[in-house]
C-alpha cells in the first residue's frame, strides 16, 4: 500500500471532501463539558476494546462521553463502524462496511453482564448493503442479552430499514423494551441534512411499531440549531403524537468538522425549556429537552420515568 493510499484509507468522510468549509462556531458556556479523566471512564473504554465493540459515544463524538462512561454507561454500536449513508450532520465514518461479526451478539451480551447494566442502549450504523438492513442481527443481539441478563431492559436505536420489507417485523418480534428511531430534523431540511432518508417513512416506521406491539415504548429525537423554525419543530411534535410516539428528545446540533452541515445557531437553555413544556402539553409521556440531550443520555433513568408515566396514565 502506498503512502497516498494509506492517507485516503483514513478519511472518515470522503463524500464531504469536495464540500465548502463551514466554520465551526465557538461553543457558549452552557455547552462546554470537561474532558473525561475518571478511572471508571478508562475501565469502560478498556472493556469495549477487549471485546472488540464499537460505541456510538466515540464514533459520533458525543459530548456526554465523560459523564456516561464514568457511570459505566455506554451505547454500543453494532454491525461495524462504517455507515452506508452520508448524513450531513453525522461524524460516523462513511464507506463500504465489512461483513457482520457473528460473535458480536455474544460480546455485547458479555459487556452488558460484566458492567451489570440495568438498562442498555444498542444502536447501529445504516447497513443498506444487507438484504434486511441488519434486522436479524439486531434480533440476535437482543436475544443474547435476554439470555445472559434477563433483568436488563433493552432500548434499541435503529436505522430506518428503508426498502427492507419485513425487517421491522423481525426486530419488533424480538421485543425490545424501547424502540427508538430518530427523525433528526424538520422535513424541509431532509434533502440537505438527511438525504438518504424520508421523513414520512421514518414517522410511519415508528407508528408501525405500535401497531405491531403496543407494549413497546417508542421514542424519537430531534436536533435543533440546523436552520429550522420553532413552528416547524412544533409541527414535528404533532406528527409524532399522531404516530403515538411516547418519548421525544431534543438536543443541540454540534457541528463535528468544517465539512459537516453548518451550524445555524445555538439554541438557549430557555428555549429548550419552552420546547419541553410544549411537548408535555401535546401528550408525550416523557420529554428530554436540553442543549446536551442526546438519544441515549440518561436512558436508564429516563426509562424508569417513562414506565412510571405510562402506569400513571393507565391508572387514570
Amino acid at each position: 500500500m502506498t503512502e497516498n493510499t494509506q492517507v485516503e484509507a483514513r478519511v472518515r468522510h470522503p463524500e464531504k471532501a469536495h464540500k465548502p468549509d463551514n466554520p465551526v462556531k465557538r461553543k457558549p458556556s452552557w455547552i462546554r463539558v470537561k474532558a473525561p479523566v475518571s478511572k471508571q471512564y478508562h475501565e469502560t473504554r478498556e472493556l469495549m476494546r477487549g471485546l472488540n465493540l464499537t460505541t456510538v459515544c466515540e464514533e459520533a463524538a458525543c459530548p456526554n462521553i465523560g459523564e456516561c462512561w464514568a457511570k459505566k454507561h455506554a451505547t454500543m454500536m453494532i454491525m461495524g463502524e462504517i455507515c452506508t449513508r452520508a448524513c450531513a450532520f453525522c461524524n460516523v465514518s462513511t464507506g463500504k462496511p465489512n461483513a457482520l461479526d457473528p460473535f458480536e451478539p455474544f460480546n455485547v451480551a458479555t459487556a452488558v453482564k460484566t458492567m451489570g447494566l440495568e438498562h442498555v442502549v444498542i444502536t447501529s450504523v445504516d447497513r443498506d448493503d444487507l438484504a434486511d438492513g441488519g434486522a436479524q442481527h439486531f434480533a440476535e443481539v437482543i436475544q443474547a442479552i435476554r439470555e445472559s441478563s434477563p433483568a436488563t431492559t433493552i432500548e434499541i436505536l435503529t436505522p430506518d430499514f428503508l426498502k427492507k420489507d419485513g425487517a421491522l417485523e423481525i426486530v419488533v418480534k424480538a421485543k425490545p423494551d424501547v424502540f427508538n428511531h430518530n427523525l433528526e430534523t424538520v422535513p424541509k431540511l431532509y434533502t440537505t441534512v438527511r438525504p438518504g432518508a424520508r421523513y414520512f417513512h421514518s414517522l410511519r416506521l415508528l407508528q408501525q411499531v405500535k401497531e405491531l406491539d403496543p407494549t413497546i415504548f417508542t421514542k424519537s429525537g430531534l436536533m435543533v440549531g440546523l436552520g429550522e423554525e420553532k413552528e416547524e419543530v412544533l409541527q414535528v411534535m404533532d406528527d409524532m403524537r399522531v404516530a403515538d410516539i411516547d418519548f421525544i428528545t431534543i438536543g443541540q446540533y454540534l457541528q463535528p468538522t468544517v465539512k459537516h452541515h453548518g451550524l445555524d445557531r445555538f439554541v438557549t437553555p430557555e428555549e429548550f425549556g419552552v420546547y419541553e413544556r410544549q411537548a408535555y402539553a401535546k401528550g408525550f409521556l416523557m420529554v428530554s429537552s436540553s442543549p446536551l440531550t442526546r438519544s441515549s443520555h440518561h436512558a436508564g433513568e429516563d426509562f424508569a420515568k417513562l414506565r412510571a408515566a405510562r402506569e400513571k396514565a393507565q391508572a387514570k
